[in-house]
């Protein structure tokens, strides 16, 4: 195999993405590291190793005994998990409606589902409330409840993406094969799900992921819909102890960490699938 020479300007090129990716780690790194710290050592010696006398669980054993951070943890995976499968779900039916239906609003729809990604949720957010509190879901003690009112209105907060996503990808497929599908006698559904989602697979992961991840790390919702310890996911309950426990570094560090080392694996695991669906879908359309 041939050496790859590096020109000068590539290098500078390297050198840059590398400073950058410095500066965008160190932060987490920086974090993940003094939550092994006692606090009152953090603020003296906030750029140590936690090594010898600095390193202590002592912030995790508070978070776990202060903190009820594994319902939290539940209600973030159920939450997420329901709009992840919705989203992916219902995306991917109207994008392939919009694809492969002559419809005679097609245009219309299309910029519709375009525009819609323009209104950010801090637009809608009381609207979207004050209909949720006829429906009687909102500020209820019943934990399915108020999952469902939050869960709602980040459906639809992901779908224009999510449909933006999957109708390039699904445009690009040939349609012999839902052709040919059709003289054999399957119906509309029967080829969605048996010729085209298998087709997609990394386009329907990378809005899945996204959706997860978004719906995941969404406060400003959570802090609408979600009112009573016993439904906080945990970017509520970090909210919470941000504002009640705003000078006990060591306490935040872990729990900042708690939130973030999940995503950061997830995400690692995954990123191969948002890359390639992003690209693919890019590339062929």
């Amino acid at each position: 195999m041939k050496k790859r020479k590096f020109s000068p300007g590539m290098c500078v090129v390297y050198l840059i993405l590398i400073f950058w990716a410095l500066t965008t780690i160190y932060p987490i790194l920086w974090v993940i590291l003094n939550s092994f710290k006692d606090r009152k050592k953090i603020i003296a010696n906030s750029f140590a190793l936690p090594l010898g006398d600095l390193f202590s669980m002592e912030n995790y054993k508070t978070a776990f005994d202060r903190l009820n951070i594994f319902t939290a943890y539940k209600n973030s995976i159920i939450v997420s998990c329901c709009v992840a499968v919705v989203v992916i779900l219902l995306a991917g039916m109207a994008s392939y409606a919009l694809v492969r239906y002559n419809l005679k609003t097609k245009k219309l729809l299309n910029t519709l589902v375009v525009a819609a990604m323009m209104f950010p949720v801090f637009a809608t957010i009381i609207p979207v409330f004050r209909m949720e509190f006829s429906w009687g879901i909102v500020n209820t003690d019943k934990v399915s409840l108020s999952m469902l009112s939050l869960i709602l209105p980040q459906i639809a907060g992901n779908l224009a993406f999510a449909m933006v996503v999957l109708t390039g990808y699904i445009r690009s497929l040939p349609i012999e094969l839902e052709e040919s599908a059709y003289l054999e006698g399957c119906n509309p559904m029967q080829i969605f799900f048996k010729i085209v989602v298998p087709l997609t697979k990394p386009s329907f992961a990378t809005v899945g992921i996204f959706s997860f991840l978004w719906s995941y790390n969404d406060l400003f919702s959570q802090t609408f819909f979600l009112r009573f310890k016993d439904q906080w996911a945990i970017t509520r309950l970090l909210m919470e102890i941000s504002s009640r426990e705003g000078t006990d570094y060591g306490l935040m560090a872990a729990v900042v960490t708690l939130i973030i080392v999940p995503l950061l694996v997830v995400y690692v695991c995954l990123q191969k699938y948002i890359i390639k669906g992003m690209t693919a879908g890019a590339v062929k359309g």
